[in-house]
């Protein structure tokens, strides 16, 4: 399996993210689907926030008129689950939702995943693989719903992980994997265009769950040719890929519930906010967690390849790695904030 056979995919979804960004972008100051600047965000302006409605339009135009013919089963339950999720997010962005009906929302369109045979494969109980897929589904869904909180952060990582997703795939042979990661990367490169600081439009809600939802079904989709012993290794790389806003959903979740606020609330907690309050300005730390994402990136692409012992390796300096900078981030923070 060639890469340049998914290019015509990758190529359709940056072509109609660039060109249909512009369109939503009229459409959110005509309809009034504004974020409004407050104390939480970093904006200034009420910038147009259906930027969503162009990545959402861009991904299955690639996919239903680009991509090779796939299993329709599959194939229909993701474009069901990415549809009815960009439905949920314009609701919320429109008029604003309680998170406990926004991830009710989520689950369904992973329930879906669970009828057409995507899901976890883990555990010899059926239950639990279902259970744990969900949690995968939403977490990773929202965990890029965390993301959007700076000009070009969200499309910037969905672009670079999915283009990782899409090497791994092809080098395994996974074509439904391969277009969905080629057409979400296309897309992304598209809107990012219009995104990157200082971003003259949003994604909102509806933008970064089919995002979070898409990626969370690349992982999924990530199937291994690996004898038994590897299977550990291979399980590792999806989450090396999607590492950064695992990380930082962790870190925000953990200061938020130290601080006895929900987690599901706002705030100016984030990984990228941190860097800034270290001096950076915000395109330097976007910049630099895009840098992040890349060198993780190429980690996941060495231990799809890796041996059982070379893979822990990586696996536990990773670890060490991670677990210093949540330290040292929260350290700042806590500091920041007493002074």
């Amino acid at each position: 399996m060639e890469m340049t056979q998914f290019f015509p995919v990758m190529i359709a979804g940056f072509a109609a993210a660039v060109g249909f960004t512009p369109i939503t972008r009229r459409l959110a100051f005509y309809f009034g689907v504004l974020d409004q600047p407050s104390s939480r965000k970093v904006h200034q302006t009420p910038t147009p926030l259906l930027g969503g409605l162009a990545i959402y339009s861009a991904l299955v135009l690639a996919l239903v008129f680009f991509s090779p013919p796939f299993y329709l089963v599959e194939f229909g339950a993701i474009m069901a689950g990415v549809t009815w999720l960009a439905f949920v997010g314009f609701v919320d962005d429109r008029n604003g939702m309680q998170p406990w009906i926004k991830m009710s929302g989520q689950a369904l369109a992973g329930i879906v995943l669970i009828a057409a045979g995507i899901h976890i494969r883990l555990f010899e109980i059926d239950i639990l693989n279902y259970a744990l897929t969900l949690v995968w589904i939403i977490g990773i869904t929202n965990a890029m719903n965390f993301q959007d909180n700076m000009d070009g952060l969200a499309a910037g990582i969905t672009a670079i992980a999915s283009l990782f997703f899409f090497v791994i795939a092809v080098q395994e042979e996974l074509s439904l994997v391969s277009s969905l990661a080629a057409a979400l990367a296309g897309a992304s490169v598209g809107f990012l265009i219009y995104n990157f600081n200082p971003a003259s439009t949003f994604m909102g809600d509806m933008g970064s769950m089919v995002l979070g939802f898409t990626l969370a079904v690349l992982a999924l989709k990530l199937d291994f040719k690996a004898p038994g012993e590897r299977q550990f290794i291979t399980w590792m790389v999806p989450l090396v890929v999607l590492g950064l806003p695992i990380f930082d959903t962790t870190l925000v979740v953990f200061t938020r519930l130290r601080e006895r606020r929900s987690p599901m609330l706002g705030g100016k907690d984030h990984t990228s906010h941190r860097l800034v309050r270290l001096g950076l300005s915000q395109r330097a730390a976007v910049l630099l967690l895009y840098a992040v994402c890349v060198g993780l990136g190429l980690t996941a692409v060495a231990l799809s390849k890796a041996s059982t012992e070379d893979g822990v390796l990586i696996g536990f300096r990773l670890l060490v790695v991670a677990i210093g900078a949540f330290v040292y981030l929260e350290y700042i923070y806590v500091r920041r904030k007493r002074s």
